[in-house]
């Protein structure tokens, strides 16, 4: 079992863009458009298949919390 890099023994989380957009309040045209920026300014995924893809958890928390610490700019 693989640890979550946060320190807990969860194991790490992989989210499907749904719940990302249900998480982050953002939709799914925003959230590509800033995927696409350079440098990108929202995580890219990691492909499961050739046409399924996911995030870590940890990524979309800390992306969270940069955003938390930034104000919202």
């Amino acid at each position: 079992m693989q640890v979550n890099p946060s320190g807990t023994n969860q194991p790490e989380r992989l989210l499907r863009l749904n719940e990302i957009v249900r998480l982050v309040g953002l939709g799914k045209s925003s959230i590509y458009a800033m995927m696409s920026q350079t440098p990108p300014a929202f995580p890219r995924p990691l492909k499961l298949s050739r046409r399924a893809v996911c995030w870590p958890a940890s990524a979309i928390d800390a992306w969270i919390q940069e955003r938390i610490k930034a104000g919202g700019q």
